[in-house]
């Protein structure tokens, strides 16, 4: 392995001593981000606040720019800007004061092992006891009910006793999973949070789901982290599905079924899991594609536009 230092390089003159923090929250992206759920948290967290950039990674050694071009501009005849990527440690303060760094950017491509050691070795460094992620998963469930998570951790003492709707899987890595995996191994606490967002808002902007996940992180860390803004776009945001949904009987139905499933489960009943379900109960996968399509393009639509959107 390369070494791993060579991968970052410090923003600031401050001796890393003078910069320690004992929370480390991670936003790497990833193949899934049901509801949008990390990046709305992560821009609301850097917009709440002065950060001050760390450190930095060379995103040149471990971005594959083909796969996901960045963006320029173009005005008449040239070439006005360019959207380079940034994978950046940002440390901020909490509504108390407290510091906390946040370690966000697009998930690399590349040298996986490399990036956490190079994470580790910060951690070490500038004094990190916790290291904290969470996204959002798409689950069958409706967004009129009470949003679910799935904890995990490196050590059971991390996370509350909890029913956890799954068993022993095999998923796709990520690398903030390896991550998490890696600084168990080398003795460090770690813990993330899967956020479980209706599925048929997996691909549109679900602000409550960040709103779950911000109340995870704080119950976990301590930090006082500032939420009365997210509160509010959430509001709004559900305001805006309950109009997209009024217009359509099908996709209430659609929605009404998903909700008794959630009771019968919630009441303990009949079912132990979300995932153990009668497919009988459940509209198939087609009609849910066909009864949401419609509705997922309007979310989209209105997105782009600025319509309904909060800030």
């Amino acid at each position: 392995m390369l070494n791993p230092s060579e991968l970052y390089h410090f923003e600031t003159d401050t001796d890393p001593q003078e910069l320690r923090a004992s929370v480390m929250l991670v936003a790497l992206g990833g193949f899934m981000d049901a509801g949008h759920t990390q990046r709305i948290l992560t821009e609301h967290l850097l917009g709440s606040g002065e950060s001050t950039v760390v450190a930095s990674f060379d995103t040149d050694q471990m971005v594959d720019y083909r796969s996901r071009r960045p963006a320029m501009v173009f005005d008449a005849n040239r070439w006005l800007s360019y959207d380079d990527p940034c994978l950046a440690l940002h440390r901020l303060v909490d509504r108390d004061g407290t510091p906390y760094f946040l370690l966000t950017g697009p998930e690399p491509d590349f040298q996986w092992e490399r990036m956490t050691e190079a994470v580790r070795q910060l951690v070490v460094l500038l004094g990190v006891d916790l290291v904290v992620s969470a996204h959002g998963i798409p689950m069958a469930v409706p967004h009129t009910r009470p949003i679910g998570l799935t904890s995990h951790a490196t050590d059971p003492r991390l996370i509350p006793l909890q029913d956890n709707p799954f068993g022993r899987v095999e998923v796709p890595a990520s690398l903030s999973s390896l991550l998490e995996l890696r600084l168990g191994e080398s003795g460090h606490d770690a813990l993330g949070f899967a956020v479980h967002v209706p599925h048929y808002l997996a691909q549109a902007e679900f602000a409550d789901g960040a709103v779950t996940a911000l109340n995870a992180i704080t119950a976990a860390t301590g930090l006082n982290l500032p939420i009365d803004d997210l509160v509010a776009q959430a509001g709004l945001n559900r305001a805006e599905i309950a109009r997209e949904i009024e217009g359509s009987d099908e996709v209430s139905q659609v929605i009404a079924a998903l909700e008794r499933q959630y009771d019968t489960f919630s009441e303990g009943r009949q079912k132990p899991s979300l995932l153990a379900t009668d497919v009988s109960e459940l509209p198939s996968a087609d009609e849910i594609g066909a009864e949401f399509e419609q509705f997922l393009r309007d979310v989209a639509e209105d997105e782009s536009s600025g319509e309904g959107n909060p800030t």
